[in-house]
């Protein structure tokens, strides 16, 4: 367990990341500060990996108690701010592995959509990867992760908090697997 010194540590870090700042059509307009950029209710880049097993199982998991937007709440997609100097794909990459611990996998690109809600204005996009190794969490965002089948998520989110962010990518992802499916029968 990490200890509270060290996760406001992360956290006032976090904040001071030089965030992707972009208009309403997602062209970059520079760097601020993440803190600045939420504050002033800018419009950024976010990243959401939907991290499968070869079981078609998503991984799951709860963010800290720390975070600035939905502490303790589950989530169903790595992900996080697009950095000023990065892709997207870049973005995705870093993510995965800050908090999951998965690097080396193939991240497929699925979708490209602008989110808005009380807390956040993100262009965000969205991959998945699949994974069957172990994770290594990174204690400062993350405090539990599982592998769990995607109609248990979706009872789950009537039940528990979740990231409304990342379900928005999931619902979308799902129903483009729904789309994709009925036009190959």
């Amino acid at each position: 367990m990490v200890d509270n010194a060290r996760e406001a540590a992360h956290r006032a870090a976090s904040d001071a990341e030089q965030i992707a700042w972009v208009d309403e059509h997602d062209n970059l307009l520079g760097g601020l500060v993440r803190s600045d950029l939420r504050e002033r209710g800018l419009i950024g880049r976010g990243t959401y990996i939907m991290l499968f097993n070869s079981a078609g199982e998503l991984c799951v998991h709860r963010r800290t108690l720390s975070k600035a937007i939905y502490p303790g709440f589950w989530d169903v997609a790595a992900g996080g701010m697009v950095q000023a100097d990065e892709t997207y794909a870049e973005s995705a990459a870093r993510e995965l592995e800050e908090e999951l611990g998965v690097s080396g996998v193939e991240l497929t690109a699925h979708d490209h959509f602008y989110f808005e809600d009380s807390e956040s204005r993100l262009w965000c996009s969205a991959f998945s990867a699949v994974w069957d190794g172990p994770l290594i969490l990174q204690p400062e965002e993350v405090l539990e992760a599982r592998f769990i089948p995607v109609d248990q998520v979706l009872e789950e989110i009537q039940q528990k908090p979740y990231c409304p962010d990342s379900l928005a990518a999931l619902k979308r992802y799902l129903k483009a697997q729904e789309n994709h499916v009925a036009k190959e029968a």
